[in-house]
């Protein structure tokens, strides 16, 4: 991958780490039901793993279906998931909800997976990842393992950043008086990913 490819993968992470889906909320909340900062940093940990696994389980996937279809097919294919799922997002805003407040750090992860799945984490990246024509086993698990971890690194700065403001200074009582819809941004950004697989 290039640099460009490289800055936007972490400028995804950045982006995942920003939305309070993905994990920081619920690490705010746990720190706040246990009147404790070490929980929020506690907390941080298996969210960001969880959604690395996801990202990483997405990438080798496509990475195997490279290796045995053409990279176009895999390309068109990879951008109507992409779209549709953009497209569910925008039209159905719902978040699933499997746990309660009192959690196991292994059901935390469990959950930042889940939650990664459910609004397309890894789908989001695909489209940097396929930049690349090398279609030999190797290169792609290689770049698979890269880009989760330049994604998961920007995702840990931002959502630790974030956590730790909010729980430190702002208070969750800011999210009323300064929200911006990240859902639907979300939907959006997924969309316009799907198109641009179509034109790597």
């Amino acid at each position: 991958m290039d640099l460009t490819s490289w800055l936007i993968t972490a400028g995804l992470g950045a982006f995942h780490g920003l939305n309070p889906a993905m994990g920081w909320l619920f690490a705010v909340a746990l720190g706040l039901q246990e009147r404790s900062r070490a929980a929020v940093l506690r907390a941080l940990p298996p969210i960001v793993l969880g959604h690395a696994g996801l990202v990483l389980l997405t990438l080798t996937l496509v990475a195997a279906a490279r290796t045995a279809t053409p990279p176009k097919f895999v390309s068109y294919g990879v951008a109507g998931l992409v779209c549709c799922f953009g497209l569910w997002r925008l039209l159905r805003r719902r978040h699933p909800r499997w746990v309660g407040m009192r959690v196991t750090r292994w059901q935390l992860a469990g959950w930042s997976f889940l939650m990664a799945g459910a609004h397309g984490a890894g789908l989001m990246l695909l489209p940097v990842t396929l930049r690349g024509e090398d279609t030999a086993v190797l290169a792609l698990t290689g770049q698979a393992l890269a880009s989760t971890a330049a994604h998961t690194l920007a995702m840990l700065a931002v959502t630790t950043g974030l956590a730790l403001l909010v729980y430190d200074r702002l208070g969750v009582a800011v999210l009323r008086k300064a929200w911006f819809n990240l859902d639907l941004a979300w939907g959006v950004a997924l969309v316009g990913a799907g198109i641009s697989a179509v034109l790597v």
